[in-house]
């Protein structure tokens, strides 16, 4: 008989040859999907500063403080607004990352829009003042205050008045008669916006009964214990 037959065994390197070349595309595909996941992953965690931001007036609220536990406010806050006292405060929370602490202060309890009072934040991380003033106004617009046209106009005087925060910084809001709101930052003004809609748009963010943040708000009126 002539010509030549191949064995079982030199036909197996062609075969495992034949199956890598079909199950490569395959472990490409799987390679490529993992590394899109890794990239988002990335992504995510490079804008999670940003998100914290977003989220800094709207966070979680931890353990109530006690009034008793408030610092002193500022000298200069005291001297505009004398005899203020705290009447609650709390931690708000990100994902489980602290962001501030707040205080209220007011001659009385409950929230009176007209009255003097204060609202003393103490924050734990570094923040855009200029994203907290547009946070602000979102918040603002969703409790249903103001036109768009006063709101377009809180927003910028917002701007202007609110610093960068870094950990450790301190910002005191003070509500005075006439619609007067007087911002203070590490205790020193640096700014205040006049209009009796501002002074109840933007405290209601915290004080309105409609707050998204209902705990926080019992927090820091001394209703939560």
């Amino acid at each position: 008989m002539s010509g030549s037959t191949r064995s079982p065994a030199h036909d197996r390197p062609a075969r495992r040859l034949a199956a890598l070349t079909r199950v490569f595309p395959a472990l490409t595909r799987v390679l490529a999907a993992v590394t899109r996941v890794l990239a988002a992953l990335t992504r995510r965690l490079a804008a999670r500063p940003r998100a914290i931001v977003i989220a800094t007036l709207f966070a979680l609220p931890c353990a109530p403080a006690l009034a008793g536990d408030a610092p002193p406010l500022p000298p200069q806050v005291m001297a505009i607004a004398p005899g203020l006292q705290a009447q609650g405060g709390g931690e708000l929370r990100f994902f489980g990352i602290s962001v501030y602490d707040g205080y209220y202060w007011s001659p009385n309890h409950g929230w009176t829009q007209d009255g003097p009072f204060a609202l003393d934040l103490h924050y734990h991380r570094k923040l855009d003042g200029a994203k907290i003033a547009e946070r602000s106004v979102s918040e603002i617009a969703k409790l249903g205050y103001g036109t768009l046209q006063q709101r377009a106009r809180w927003v910028e005087e917002m701007k202007r008045v609110f610093p960068d925060v870094n950990k450790g910084d301190r910002i005191t809001g003070v509500n005075l008669p006439g619609g007067v709101v007087r911002f203070f930052h590490n205790g020193k003004p640096i700014g205040e916006i006049t209009d009796p809609g501002f002074s109840r748009a933007f405290f209601g963010i915290w004080l309105d009964p409609k707050t998204s943040e209902i705990d926080f708000r019992q927090q820091l009126l001394g209703e939560k214990k």
